[in-house]
């Protein structure tokens, strides 16, 4: 694709202008900081297009000519599949908010958006069940709000926000990426609007997924730390959850930076938090609790490139504790990134063919399944076999 040298040059000018050591990339894509070296200094042939295209998504390269010099190929054309609703609910985000008709009853608008939430985790295809009833659900809060006034309106912001997370968990990995900015965005301004420290704590986290997304983890880190200052822990309940979970969220930017203390600092930050709330406790609705912060650990791992403590966390897991479908089948995705990262093909096939039973949306849309499932399809004998399975299922063959 490319002389071994130029490649080379250009994956350091990338990996240095995100920020990340060769350890921290070789963790990201499951390999080691000798193998980021090596390609960098020309001593090893430029990958094949599933690892280039891992690359490509961790440094935020949009075009793969970018990196390769070689032909034009958008990344989102092989990492990301566009749901067949999309336009619609990328049409509803873009509408200006009408003024005209009656607004919602806050109680009802709440209804409706628990409703929509519940959709999301409890089905095995989410970003089918709830593309039907995104743009109502975006145009009742919108009016609401514009229509309402006082507490009632303060309400009225906290539903709308919730809506915009659930809109910016639709549009992540879509042909849209601008929008999720817009999500998180529009999100954060309502919760700041109904000027209500809890929700801001939650928009925080989202928000924070996209600066991370984009490899702006220290600005993550500050948004959700000052997101988390006014919430008091020692009160419990909802105050401890998001309190808890901003924790989390610091964790996650940190072991993506591959700050290994800080990271785990936070993490048991998080955990404790999540322990006190009960251990068989999950937010209703965030799913903040004792099982995410075990799934998120393996995440962490993972991203500090530890293969053996990523696949004891990852075997430990208790996935059936996560009370939401696509909340497992990610955490059975990272369960199979931690056995690639220590070499185990067996079992991260297996690990992928189990959350695609979970949720298929979730595989479906992951671009680190899509692209194992492209890699893995290359293996000889029953791992390739399965792969080639796997990327016909998710829409990647045939």
């Amino acid at each position: 694709m490319t002389d071994s040298a130029t490649f080379g040059a250009r994956l350091r000018a990338f990996r240095e202008r995100a920020g990340k050591t060769r350890a921290v990339l070789g963790g990201l894509v499951g390999r080691s900081a000798e193998w980021v070296k090596a390609l960098e200094n020309g001593r090893l042939l430029p990958p094949r297009l599933p690892m280039l295209l891992r690359l490509a998504e961790v440094l935020d390269i949009s075009d793969l000519a970018d990196l390769t010099g070689d032909q034009s190929l958008p990344v989102a054309s092989v990492t990301r599949a566009g749901h067949p609703d999309i336009d619609a609910v990328a049409s509803a985000m873009q509408r200006s908010a009408t003024a005209t008709g009656e607004p919602t009853r806050v109680d009802i608008l709440q209804g409706l958006v628990d409703q929509a939430w519940k959709l999301w985790h409890r089905s095995t295809v989410e970003r089918s069940a709830v593309a039907g009833v995104l743009p109502s659900l975006l145009a009742d809060a919108q009016r609401s709000v514009r229509h309402l006034a006082g507490q009632e309106r303060r309400q009225a912001l906290i539903e709308l926000a919730r809506v915009y997370h659930l809109a910016q968990l639709y549009l992540a990995h879509q042909p849209y990426p601008e929008l999720v900015w817009v999500a998180a965005d529009r999100a954060m301004r309502a919760a700041q609007d109904a000027d209500d420290p809890a929700a801001i704590a939650v928009a925080a986290w989202y928000y924070a997924h996209v600066y991370r997304g984009s490899n702006q983890v220290d600005l993550a880190e500050h948004l959700l730390l000052d997101a988390a200052a006014p919430l008091d822990p020692a009160r419990g309940g909802e105050e401890l959850a998001r309190w808890g979970q901003a924790q989390l969220g610091v964790a996650l930017g940190h072991s993506k930076a591959g700050r290994a203390g800080q990271a785990w600092r936070a993490w048991d930050a998080a955990e404790h938090a999540a322990s006190r709330l009960g251990s068989t406790y999950a937010h209703p609705w965030l799913m903040f609790g004792p099982a995410a912060c075990a799934a998120y650990a393996v995440t962490i791992e993972t991203d500090l490139c530890r293969p053996g403590e990523a696949v004891r966390r990852a075997d430990s897991a208790n996935y059936s504790a996560l009370p939401s479908h696509t909340r497992r089948a990610a955490a059975l995705i990272d369960a199979a990134r931690a056995h690639l990262l220590d070499r185990g093909e067996v079992a991260a096939i297996h690990l992928l063919g189990r959350a695609l039973r979970e949720s298929v949306d979730t595989v479906r849309h992951n671009p680190y399944a899509r692209a194992a499932a492209l890699e893995l399809s290359n293996r000889p004998g029953t791992v390739g076999e399965d792969a080639r399975e796997l990327a016909l299922a998710i829409g990647m063959q045939g």
